[in-house]
């Protein structure tokens, strides 16, 4: 492993080289910031190879891109696409993304925004259910969004006009965008031909692996792949918020166990590995490595963690009556990969050269691993009563909506895999004992000589 060679004087550069690739997976020279490809460039080499052995992951750096071609285990549908106001992304925006990736491939070195959405909307008609009518403003906004992402990246850069005014009106806004070929070539490299795959699975690890339909006629077990079973939980560890136990197979938790394991995902990012007899989490101090912050600001954020401390609470109270308890629930990547499968347009695949897209479905959760589950009604009470306590230090648009700030929470912490959401309530998750015992102060900006005593509460939030 390279990072064992480099000096500590030089390895928190290493290790910041290490988390921006890992959380871009594509970085230009303007995107995530100036300073990061330069960065990028310096360590490439040691970079590439500890990136192969560690994750299985491919690393590609030219003088103006770099790329990160990861191995997915799963789907995930936590890290969705986001536009410029941090929206996510609907099915619209996904489909015109595409497109207009595909359209700025066959393009010159400079294409107007107008004359992108007639390539994007004639490509669109081929598609059952997707088309970009320029007539219709909702589908103006999401194709600038899809622009927007494009433009973030660097893939187009803005030469002339205003997007936003092409957006309100075509017949008089225009934009005009200069095409950076090697960052719209980096953006799309799919590893197999989408139309030889009859189903997502095909993109995830393990579709080219050994079947037990080869090995059954043999009467001879599956042969397991140490080294890959090793890859498999790394990426977990750098991806997933928390890996619990319950979520692996026996062969994974042998390699969870093993110190170096985590030992070499720490060297590799500057992570801490939090140990704990459910799982492991890596702790990322610098804040950098993922997209979302916990604890953090805004009011979703706050009530999440007010609500992780009052779940906590709830469930470890001796004095209350004991919750009932459930196994985590298993099964959802199927139903999203169903989802995905559902969208494929059978008339675009390669039935000739479409295979068996194997990937095993996911095995029953086990039932020897209980969590406590905490009621519906209990979470909507108890967000109702925060709203009352901080309600005055939220957002305006959330003190008139507790019932969403109570699903917007909820979501977060899901997504954090603090709770899981189960039939008539959640259950709580190891990892939500980190946030037991939270401590709330409002912090009261007024200065100590107020001399306009009618502001003295207009100026208050929390802190937690």
């Amino acid at each position: 492993m390279k990072a064992r060679e480099i000096s500590p004087l030089a390895l928190d550069s290493y290790q910041r080289a290490a988390r921006v690739i890992l959380s871009n997976h594509l970085v230009t020279q303007t995107y995530p910031d100036r300073i990061a490809l330069p960065l990028l460039r310096r360590w490439a080499t040691e970079l590439r190879e500890d990136l192969m052995t560690l994750f299985g992951y491919r690393l590609e750096v030219t003088e103006t891109t770099a790329r990160l071609f990861t191995v997915s285990d799963r789907l995930d549908a936590g890290t969705p696409a986001k536009t410029a106001t941090d929206r996510t992304f609907d099915r619209y925006r996904y489909a015109y993304l595409a497109l207009a990736l595909a359209a700025l491939g066959r393009a010159g070195n400079q294409i107007t925004l107008s004359e992108l959405a007639d390539h994007v909307a004639a490509d669109a008609a081929q598609v059952d259910g997707v088309d970009l009518s320029t007539e219709r403003a909702s589908d103006r906004d999401a194709f600038v969004d899809a622009v927007g992402w494009l433009a973030a990246r660097g893939a187009i850069a803005l030469a002339d006009g205003d997007a936003g005014g092409w957006a309100a009106n075509p017949d008089a806004g225009e934009a005009l965008y200069d095409i950076d070929r090697s960052v719209v070539i980096a953006l799309f490299r799919p590893p197999r031909a989408l139309q030889h795959l009859r189903s997502i699975r095909g993109l995830l690890a393990g579709a080219d692996s050994v079947t037990d339909d080869d090995t059954a006629e043999f009467g001879t077990s599956r042969t397991v792949d140490v080294k890959e079973t090793t890859r498999r939980v790394r990426r977990a560890l750098v991806e997933r918020p928390v890996v619990y136990a319950a979520d692996l197979d026996d062969h994974e938790l042998v390699q969870l166990a093993l110190p170096r394991t985590a030992a070499d995902v720490e060297l590799l990012t500057g992570l801490v590995a939090e140990r704990r007899e459910e799982g492991v989490a890596m702790i990322d101090s610098s804040g950098r490595l993922s997209d979302v912050r916990f604890p953090g600001t805004g009011t979703v954020a706050q009530v999440a963690l007010l609500l992780a401390g009052e779940i906590a609470d709830r469930v470890l109270d001796p004095d209350t009556p004991e919750t009932a308890r459930m196994p985590l629930p298993r099964g959802r990547s199927e139903d999203l990969l169903e989802q995905v499968d559902s969208a494929i347009p059978q008339s675009g695949i390669f039935d000739s050269l479409a295979g068996h897209d194997g990937v095993e479905p996911e095995q029953p959760a086990p039932a020897d691993r209980l969590f406590p589950v905490v009621e519906d009604e209990w979470i909507t009470d108890t967000v109702r009563t925060l709203t009352d306590r901080f309600g005055r230090t939220f957002a305006a648009g959330w003190q008139a909506d507790p019932d969403g700030l109570g699903r917007a929470a909820l979501a977060l912490l899901e997504r954090l895999r603090l709770t899981a959401a189960v039939p008539g309530g959640v259950l709580a998750l190891p990892a939500l004992a980190r946030y037991r015992g939270v401590v709330v102060t409002i912090r009261d900006r007024t200065p100590e000589i107020d001399l306009f005593q009618s502001s003295a509460n207009d100026s208050e939030d929390i802190t937690a």
